[in-house]
């Protein structure tokens, strides 16, 4: 594998997790910590390649596995499913 698109992954991924958590830390909203979460799956995806690809990677690339199921159900609470209605306090 060329080192070239390995260090690309990894410092990609490295690079979007860190953004992402700052997205999510600023506590914009709904619509922004959703995308971060779309920032956190590519992050995921991008480690998880360079882990498998990499002879050193492999704890990475396992890691990245489980929290790229993490961060899409992310992307679905924040972005795709309908925000729950809560009975109001004291109704």
């Amino acid at each position: 594998m060329s080192e070239t698109l390995l260090n690309c992954l990894q410092y990609y991924g490295a690079a979007a997790g860190a953004i992402a958590a700052l997205i999510v830390s600023l506590d914009l909203g709904r619509r922004p910590t959703g995308w971060a979460f779309v920032i956190f799956v590519t992050s995921s995806v991008a480690l998880i390649g360079w882990g498998f690809l990499n002879d050193e990677g492999k704890g990475i690339g396992a890691q990245n596995l489980i929290l790229l199921a993490i961060n899409l159900i992310g992307v679905y609470r924040y972005l795709i499913r309908k925000k729950p209605v809560h009975a109001e306090a004291g109704a």
